[in-house]
């Protein structure tokens, strides 16, 4: 470390609350981890700030020195934007304070919890906030790119549920943005990624949820079944949202050996109701004949299991939107499988849809709110000998099952490219993000996300 680093990283101590992490110190390799395997950077400094004044310090320092500056809230960035090597790291972990309304209609999280600590604290008080599939993921991240989960056709996106946010912006200033405050900004934050600042804690409106149904099922997975089953998830009652991970089975305690390799439908299923209800829209899925049915009246947290905190997974995967899921489609599906030996590989297929579809295209910087099925090809590799077969795969299956429908989810983006970008962001959508990042960001600070460029570098 040369003396203008050592520098660096003793401005951030003298100026900030928090700890501020180096590789001198014995937790610096566990601190730099992320979720994804394939990302393994070595930041100069990782600082675990308590509040906007450390925030402020941090991006005021780093941007003085011209490192990189990532952000972090739970560290699953599929792009590695968690991350970076030789610059600084804000982590917002440390960020946990939870503040739920006497009234118990909205919350207001700092944006260190994880979508699990938030589930778990709102479900106590028979509420909820619709995040993703994974509970150790920070809200901050999900949040900022729309957040597509188990209560998506029912009450919408994450973003949906956002009332206010409080950020502090690339210099320093700490401000609370809402459709009345900084309404532009609050526009961008809904899906624009954290190219506007760095957000300290969000309000969320609660939706009451005092029963739910759900768990995994299996299915067989034939052309027929998966037809049936994305069928009736798109015309189910809007309390029940699916993903469904066409797959070989994984060994599990509750299937037989001999369905072990076979490809099935490995479906993660959420109602948002009582038993009876739950069980009358369940029942066209059933009727499929699965091989293992875990599905029940559950707490809603239990969607969130816990994770092993040493899985970091390499996988190459993309991201994209389908129309619908005929026999083509699907016989596709299980061919594609079939044509790779990874450990693990899938299709997921989520059908969108309700609430989400409802909300204009232009509301927020989300902007693709009738796609039908968001689509993700993921294949699985263990290092530099098979990663570029992996890659072949996924762009191939992508291939196999374009349907020309336009858009991209940014949450589930890992490409770079400017194609892609606009993509995630098409037509007014990006102007609109240009014209807001040019006032809030004109120098590009935030720029390890998916980026959206101010008008000042063309």
């Amino acid at each position: 470390m040369t003396s203008e680093w050592t520098t660096v990283v003793d401005e951030l101590r003298a100026a900030l609350g928090g700890r501020v992490i180096s590789a001198a110190d014995p937790e610096y390799d566990q601190a730099r981890i992320v979720f994804r395997g394939e990302f393994d950077g070595h930041p100069l400094a990782i600082a675990r700030v308590n509040d906007a004044s450390d925030i402020a310090s941090a991006v005021g320092i780093a941007r003085a020195s011209g490192l990189p500056l990532s952000i972090r809230s739970g560290g699953h960035s599929s792009a590695g934007h968690s991350t970076n090597d030789g610059g600084v790291v804000i982590d917002l972990r440390d960020m946990t304070t939870l503040e739920f309304a006497a009234d118990g209609l909205t919350v207001w999280a700092e944006t260190g919890l994880s979508a699990a600590e938030l589930t778990q604290a709102a479900w106590e008080r028979g509420v909820a906030v619709g995040f993703g599939d994974t509970g150790s993921v920070g809200i901050g991240g999900i949040t900022l790119g729309g957040g597509i989960g188990y209560l998506v056709r029912q009450h919408g996106m994450t973003i949906d549920s956002l009332l206010a946010a409080e950020l502090v912006t690339a210099n320093g200033e700490a401000l609370q943005v809402d459709e009345t405050s900084h309404p532009d900004l609050f526009w961008a934050i809904r899906g624009g990624g954290g190219n506007f600042g760095v957000v300290t804690r969000f309000k969320y409106r609660l939706a009451p949820l005092g029963s739910f149904v759900g768990g995994m099922m299996v299915l067989p997975a034939t052309p027929e079944t998966i037809v049936a089953f994305m069928t009736i998830a798109a015309e189910a009652d809007e309390r029940l949202s699916t993903i469904a991970n066409v797959m070989p089975c994984p060994p599990l305690p509750f299937v037989a050996e001999e369905v072990v390799g076979q490809t099935v439908i490995f479906a993660l299923i959420g109602f948002s109701g009582d038993a009876g209800d739950g069980n009358a829209a369940l029942a066209p899925i059933r009727a499929l004949k699965p091989i293992a049915d875990l599905v029940k009246p559950m707490p809603y947290p239990e969607m969130y299991p816990p994770e092993d905190a040493g899985y970091r997974p390499k996988a190459a995967d993309y991201t994209f939107f389908m129309d619908h899921v005929d026999h083509a489609a699907a016989q596709a599906i299980i061919e594609r499988l079939d044509a790779s030996d990874a450990s693990l590989r899938a299709v997921q297929l989520r059908a969108l849809g309700g609430a989400m579809a409802r909300v204009p295209s232009d509301a927020t910087a989300f902007a693709h709110r009738n796609a039908p099925i968001l689509a993700v090809a993921v294949n699985f590799y263990e290092g530099d000998h098979d990663h570029q077969q992996r890659i072949e795969w996924t762009r191939d299956t992508v291939a196999a099952l374009d349907q020309g429908v336009p858009g991209a989810y940014v949450g589930f983006v890992r490409e770079e490219d400017d194609e892609r970008l606009r993509e995630i962001y098409p037509g007014d959508t990006w102007e609109r993000l240009r014209d807001v990042k040019t006032r809030y960001d004109p120098d590009n600070v935030f720029r390890r996300n998916h980026n959206v460029p101010p008008r000042t570098s063309d």
